[in-house]
């Protein structure tokens, strides 16, 4: 634990949402739910405006829809979240050499390390400084928690949120956690959450008062001693500038379930190539290849092999988890599938297996008999965990209009009307708005799905000709600090 309060937790406002709402001018201050749109989609993000109506992350698409039946339901468009992700961390990394991602949105940074703060003035500078640079680089806002610790830290921004900073000055953290819900402490889910209820224990208060000795009886050694120090506010995590990843994964859930045995291996066959591509752009190689199959009762299976040595052979993951499903029944019907690769290291070995080059043309003969006219007959879109579109990544470069599929709040461009998104597609037309960040909100027309003059296109950035925050921090004039007090700063107590 720490004297002064220089850990900072940014988590970015709504993210994906958020970034939809500063892309779609005409979107602004209405809900935006982005998420899988299908029967089994579920919901990533949604915004504050949709919040109010009841949405929330996780919760199934037909229930937001029958909550806000008038919101925008988009697709997740990954490529322009990690480019916002990547300009925020670019700028966490200029304040500290130790910065621990959690997530494309969300961050630690110990500031004490970077040399930027040293007690609660320093820090807070900091921390206001840090929103007015996220906001003018990408438009979007984050809220900033500051404490002595990263338990407190995240605690603080989720109670700054949305758009504000919190302090939590060292030595208030009793006080501060005593009246708040047992959920608010890390490692505590609905279920534990449920078990200290039955047992009359509600809030952290409970908690600390109930001693140690009473919550390893009710948990368990490891999981009531560490639960009886953070109701105290003890937390000596350090922040980890690099959190190593234990797997690689993809898995698909599908609309209707799938029955055909031929169909079932072509989905596993295509999502070991996209977990392979996975893994080689994050440079590792796995040993231990991992084939989930969820049926249509929902009983979820999980096969794995472990290879003789780390590899990124595409020919060997897709064989191993073909090999795999060759052991599970699916006659009653799959609903998701998955292919992960553990055991990851740095290194492949090169001649794992002799035959890795026969099994790829054997692949491709067996896809030809399966496929005569060469047509894809597996959907390109997927709802996958918390709605991530799962689907096909890249498009065949020979592919036609009329194959392409026009998913609602992807980007476009026509060759008069120029850039616009997608608002929904259907029965052989594609509605679309036309618009930029930085205009007012646009003109809508509709278009055959195989019109010529109409193709996909790549995100635009959120901010256009913004200010030169290039050697931030130590150029960045006082006067630019961020919001004053009343305007969503807070210190604690």
């Amino acid at each position: 634990m720490r004297a002064a309060p220089t850990i900072l937790h940014l988590d970015m406002d709504a993210f994906y949402a958020s970034a939809e709402q500063a892309a779609k001018p005409s979107l602004r201050g209405k809900p935006v739910v982005v998420g899988g749109l299908g029967m089994r989609g579920v919901v990533a993000t949604a915004s504050y405006e949709a919040r109010r109506l009841g949405v929330h992350s996780a919760m199934p698409m037909a229930q937001a829809r029958r909550l806000a039946p008038n919101a925008a339901y988009l697709v997740p468009r990954f490529a322009l979240y990690r480019t916002v992700s990547d300009q925020v961390m670019e700028l966490l990394g200029r304040l500290s050499p130790l910065v621990e991602p959690l997530s494309l949105d969300e961050a630690f940074v110990d500031l004490e390390a970077g040399g930027v703060a040293d007690d609660s003035a320093s820090a807070r500078l900091v921390g206001e400084q840090l929103r007015t640079v996220i906001r003018a680089v990408t438009g979007l806002s984050g809220s900033v928690g500051l404490a002595g610790s990263k338990m407190l830290a995240k605690i603080a921004s989720e109670e700054a949120k949305p758009d504000g900073l919190l302090l939590i000055e060292p030595g208030t953290e009793r006080e501060l956690l005593a009246p708040m819900s047992v959920r608010i402490l890390p490692g505590v889910g609905p279920a534990t959450g449920d078990h200290l209820r039955r047992a009359g224990m509600t809030v952290v208060s409970h908690l600390a008062e109930a001693g140690e000795a009473e919550l390893v009886r009710l948990l368990g050694k490891a999981h009531g001693v560490a639960l009886h120090r953070m109701a105290q506010g003890y937390d000596d995590r350090p922040v980890v500038a690099e959190r190593d990843a234990k797997s690689v994964s993809v898995e698909d859930t599908f609309d209707v379930d799938l029955h055909d045995r031929v169909r079932v291996r072509a989905e596993v066959e295509r999502l070991a190539a996209r977990c392979v591509q996975r893994l080689r752009g994050a440079g590792r190689s796995g040993r231990t290849v991992v084939l989930k199959v969820r049926r249509y009762d929902f009983s979820t299976l999980t096969r794995s092999e472990t290879l003789r040595g780390p590899t990124d052979d595409p020919a060997v993951v897709r064989e191993a988890a073909a090999r795999l499903l060759e052991a599970v029944d699916t006659t009653g019907g799959v609903r998701l599938l998955g292919v992960g690769v553990t055991g990851l290291a740095d290194f492949t070995q090169e001649d794992l297996f002799a035959q890795a080059a026969h099994a790829e043309q054997a692949a491709h003969a067996e896809y030809a008999a399966e496929d005569p006219e060469g047509t894809d007959a597996v959907p390109d879109e997927r709802e996958g965990p918390a709605g991530e579109v799962t689907g096909a990544e890249s498009r065949k470069s020979e592919e036609t209009p009329a194959s392409r599929r026009w998913p609602a709040g992807h980007d476009v461009r026509h060759d008069v009307h120029g850039h616009g998104w997608v608002q929904g597609s259907g029965v052989g037309r594609v509605t679309v708005r036309f618009e930029e960040p930085w205009t007012p909100p646009g003109r809508v027309r509709t278009f055959r799905v195989d019109d010529p003059a109409l193709r996909p296109a790549d995100p635009l950035p959120l901010v256009r000709d913004g200010e030169d925050y290039s050697s931030w921090p130590a150029s960045l004039p006082k006067s630019l600090s961020g919001p004053g007090p009343g305007e969503g700063d807070e210190s604690r107590p």
